[in-house]
C-alpha cells in the first residue's frame, strides 16, 4: 500500500466532503438525501484516486480504496455532527457505508488502469 497516495487520495475525498457540508450547512433543503448520496460518491471517487494513483494487487487497491474511503466519509460526517446538521450516531453507519463505496472506488479505478 502507498502511503503517499493513500493521504492524497484521502486528501481528495475530505476536501469534497468538506465542500458538501458546508454547502449544505448553508443549504439546508440539500442535505437530505444528498449528505447519503454525495458522501459516498465522494468516498468511491477517493477510492478511484488511490487506484489511479499508485499500482498495486486488488487486494491492496481495495483495501486502500476502503481506508481512503472510510476515512475522508469519517472527518466529513464528524463536521457535519459538530455543526449540528447530522446525530454523532450517523459515524458508525456512514462511515461504514463508506468504507465499502470507497472499495468499490478502488475496483473501477483498478479496472480502468493498465498497468
Amino acid at each position: 500500500m502507498d502511503r503517499k497516495s493513500l493521504g492524497q487520495a484521502t486528501a481528495v475525498g475530505l476536501v469534497l466532503q468538506v465542500l458538501m457540508i458546508v454547502i449544505g450547512h448553508i443549504v439546508p433543503a440539500l442535505r437530505d438525501p444528498g449528505f447519503a448520496i454525495g458522501g459516498m460518491s465522494f468516498s468511491a471517487v477517493a477510492g478511484f484516486v488511490y487506484a489511479r494513483l499508485a499500482p498495486g494487487n486488488w487486494g491492496s487497491v481495495l483495501a486502500a480504496g476502503a481506508i481512503a474511503g472510510g476515512a475522508c466519509a469519517f472527518g466529513g460526517i464528524a463536521v457535519s455532527a459538530a455543526l449540528g446538521d447530522v446525530p454523532v450516531s450517523l459515524l458508525a453507519l456512514g462511515t461504514v457505508s463508506s468504507v465499502v463505496t470507497g472499495a468499490i472506488g478502488g475496483a473501477l479505478g483498478k479496472v480502468g488502469r493498465r498497468v
